[in-house]
């Protein structure tokens, strides 16, 4: 375990640019000051020890560029060692300007620590990108989904993301591999999703009224005797929707090990098929700052493009 020693800070001034304008003060500063309790950083901002300008500001004030931030001194805790920086291949880029760094995210890394998990792609790629100021998730997928993510590298930019993201105005485009003969060219389906745990504590969803509304368009790319290749396009991002709006109907995603044919998963495992058939495939979008479209796209990962092809040896279902 990593031990921890307590550090004072002294009164430090702080002036915001790009990377931070359009953030709240007290998200701002939580970040800033990691290791110091969010009671404290409540209590300094309500008491007027944190100014901005030369002025006292509520918590919820939002940061603009050239604003002087004065910090008063804080104790707090930091690793007497720091972590390894984390190790692997350098993420695929699909595309990056001064706003935004699209990545293809492999299977099976989550896309940021936590829950058992040290390392995540973000902290990943911030490590490997020590020179850029901000890098943040406009969204997330799976830890065992494979395909683009979009990162954010301005504040401006997260934001506008975040708007379009809740405005569906980010086409989201995934293939999926059922089990099952899916049956229609085009199927929109409409159910809400309510998230909840686990006796073992573990967090699932399921389509129940009390949820929140969550819509997917299903459509038809390839029909086996025993699987349907799809093309599933969200037009809300509930967790887990995929997965559970295909669950639901009947169709389990091949690999899936939280909502999936279980038996099935493991005879597939011995056909070769060692995860989730799962894959952000798409983003259509306009830009968020310079507004030109965008649409980007990257192929199926070698190991689901084998498996297509070992189903393609089979007999075509009608």
């Amino acid at each position: 375990m990593t031990t921890q020693s307590k550090v004072n800070i002294a009164v430090k001034h702080e002036l915001i640019d790009e990377s931070a304008a359009g953030q709240r003060i007290d998200n701002y500063l939580l970040r800033l000051a990691k290791g110091v309790p969010k009671s404290h950083i409540y209590r300094i901002l309500r008491g007027g020890e944190v100014r901005v300008n030369g002025r006292r500001v509520s918590q919820t004030y939002r940061l603009t560029v050239g604003d002087d931030v004065r910090i008063p001194p804080l104790r707090m805790a930091e690793p007497s060692v720091p972590l390894a920086a984390p190790a692997g291949k350098p993420l695929p880029v699909v595309f990056e300007d001064e706003f935004l760094v699209v990545v293809n995210k492999p299977a099976g890394r989550a896309v940021h620590g936590g829950s058992g998990v040290d390392f995540g792609v973000i902290e990943q790629l911030r490590a490997q990108r020590p020179e850029l100021k901000m890098l943040e998730l406009a969204h997330r997928i799976d830890r065992e989904t494979s395909g683009l993510l979009i990162v954010a590298k301005k504040r401006s930019a997260l934001t506008a993301l975040h708007d379009m993201m809740r405005n569906a105005l980010v086409e989201k485009r995934y293939v999926a591999l059922v089990a099952g003969q899916w049956p229609n060219p085009l199927q929109h389906i409409r159910a809400p999703l309510l998230k909840y745990l686990t006796t073992e504590g573990e967090r699932r969803v399921r389509v129940s009224e009390a949820g929140k509304p969550a819509h997917s368009i299903v459509r038809l790319l390839k029909r086996w005797r025993n699987f349907s290749l799809l093309d599933v396009e969200l037009k809300t991002g509930r967790t887990h929707q995929i997965r559970v709006h295909l669950s639901h109907l009947g169709f389990p995603l091949a690999g899936d090990d939280k909502y999936g044919d279980f038996a099935l998963n493991r005879a597939l495992m011995g056909e070769g098929l060692r995860r989730m058939f799962l894959h952000s495939a798409k983003l259509i979008f306009d830009h968020p700052v310079k507004g030109v479209p965008l649409m980007l796209e990257v192929p199926l990962p070698a190991e689901l493009q084998g498996f297509v092809a070992q189903l393609d040896g089979q007999e075509t279902g009608k």
